[in-house]
């Protein structure tokens, strides 16, 4: 009853978006979990990383001169799956990365999920023993696979897939084939799954990709005015705030609660839950909402899930259900700002962020206090 009462004392508990992380070979993986913030940047990339997968989109053309749609939130899908974007090492202005990231060793040992013997082809070169192989950097290649797609990205004459320049620009490459357009949805899941044999991890890479994609692009919020457009730039004058666990308010940020589901304190992290974030960007327009999502979901004109989310318009609630068609089970919103997009606190670990509507779980639908 204590654990029910603290659910409901807030209101993300949302369930985990399971990314697959850190891979040990090129068909098989594992889960973890992320997010995206604002403006073409991420919060969760490092700026050292972001700019390796900007500059790779630049010169993979050299390479693959009948490759399209290449695009940076593409490699970012791939590399917050494979390394969590180096996150934790040291990445120098040259783009080498220390500690060098190793997948464990592919001896067919289950390790990991590795059912397969990979027999060792560089001699240690890139993977650090001679005993078998071993995926490599923040793309995890295996070194027969860098063999053949290797460039140097960053001008010191050597391709080395611990480098981040050098590993995005390897990584764009096998992605572009033998000249793909990614612009293709059914030709970036090709790519994607040439990558990794997995229909899981197409589709975990795909929710990065799309996530990141709706994070490099501001809304157009031209036609928008009146209140919904307060409500709107007062959430988006939050981008980059701390997710915290039952914190924020009406007044703006504040300490957070512990704890969440999957055990995350807010308790010393001032910023907003989604919840803490819609009461404060409707207050700017002097709406008082309840403090949960559940109830916020009771204010104004409800839009049932059903009418598809075309119905939405800017300023809009956007809610998420354990089971949509049961308000009670309501575990998470966000504000609508038109084109697909919302303004989003999601999780525990993220940040105030623009999302896809979709990259939620369980749409139930929203509700126009306006």
């Amino acid at each position: 009853m204590v654990a029910l009462l603290m659910f409901a004392a807030v209101c993300c508990a949302a369930p985990v978006s399971n990314a697959i992380s850190a891979y040990v070979a090129l068909k098989t993986g594992a889960q973890g979990d992320g997010g995206i913030a604002e403006g073409g940047s991420a919060a969760d990339i490092p700026a050292r990383m972001l700019t390796a997968y900007k500059k790779a989109v630049q010169q993979v053309g050299k390479h693959v001169p009948k490759c399209q749609g290449m695009r940076w939130p593409i490699l970012a899908g791939i590399a917050k799956v494979e390394s969590n974007h180096a996150v934790g090492r040291g990445i120098a202005d040259n783009g080498d990365i220390r500690p060098r990231i190793y997948g464990v060793l592919l001896n067919g040992s289950g390790a990991g999920g590795n059912t397969t013997v990979f027999p060792d082809t560089d001699n240690g070169r890139w993977d650090g023993t001679a005993n078998g192989e071993r995926a490599v950097g923040p793309f995890q290649f295996l070194p027969s696979t860098w063999e053949g797609i290797g460039n140097d990205a960053n001008g010191d004459k050597r391709a080395d897939p611990h480098n981040a320049d050098d590993a995005a620009l390897g990584a764009a490459i096998y992605l572009c084939g033998g000249g793909r357009d990614l612009a293709q949805r059914s030709q970036l899941k090709s790519a994607i799954l040439q990558y990794n044999h997995s229909d899981e991890y197409v589709a975990n890479v795909l929710g990065w990709i799309d996530q990141y994609t709706a994070a490099a692009k501001s809304p157009d919020l031209g036609n928008v005015s009146g209140k919904a457009r307060t409500v709107i730039d007062a959430a988006l004058s939050q981008r980059g705030v701390p997710y915290s666990w039952g914190g924020g308010n009406a007044a703006g940020t504040s300490y957070g609660i512990c704890c969440s589901p999957s055990g995350k304190s807010g308790a010393s992290i001032k910023g907003f839950d989604c919840s803490g974030l819609t009461s404060y960007a409707f207050a700017r327009a002097g709406i008082r909402l309840p403090r949960t999502a559940a109830a916020q979901a009771g204010v104004g004109t409800r839009i049932p899930a059903s009418l598809g989310k075309s119905a939405l318009r800017p300023g809009d609630l956007v809610f998420y259900a354990y089971a949509p068609g049961r308000d009670s089970t309501i575990y998470h919103v966000g504000i609508y700002v038109g084109g697909g997009q919302m303004v989003n606190a999601p999780r525990p670990g993220t940040v105030v962020r623009l999302d896809a509507v979709a990259a939620m779980s369980g749409y139930a639908g929203g509700a126009r206090p306006l």
